[in-house]
């Protein structure tokens, strides 16, 4: 099992928005990070600054979010949060959000 974690900034006109469709989101989108081998997955929010958590229980990551970047369901999911983020200054050519390096674990 792989630990993920990762941030992006929310644009503030955005949050309501963005809290909205958390609550309720799309079964078809929950079943595709299931079937990708996500598991644990939660998003956190403080001023402005989305920090997501999962685990990544399969053997090719890289081939796991390429299936997940194929669904249908997920990327209208993506159409409509996409806008309501802004990758962080200091993000890579092309990255959404940004990995975050872990330095401490304990169970």
């Amino acid at each position: 099992m792989r630990r993920i974690a990762q941030i992006i900034q929310l644009n503030p006109e955005d949050e309501a928005a963005y809290l909205r469709y958390h609550a309720q989101v799309w079964p078809e989108v929950l079943a595709t990070i299931a079937a990708c081998n996500i598991r644990n997955y939660s998003i956190f929010l403080r001023n402005g600054l989305l920090f997501a958590y999962f685990e990544y229980h399969g053997i090719d990551y890289t081939e796991d979010m390429r299936r997940m970047s194929a669904c249908p369901d997920t990327q209208r999911w993506w159409a409509i949060m996409d806008p309501m983020q802004s990758s962080m200054t200091d993000a890579e050519a092309g990255e959404k959000w940004s990995e975050l390096n872990e330095v401490f674990h304990t169970e």
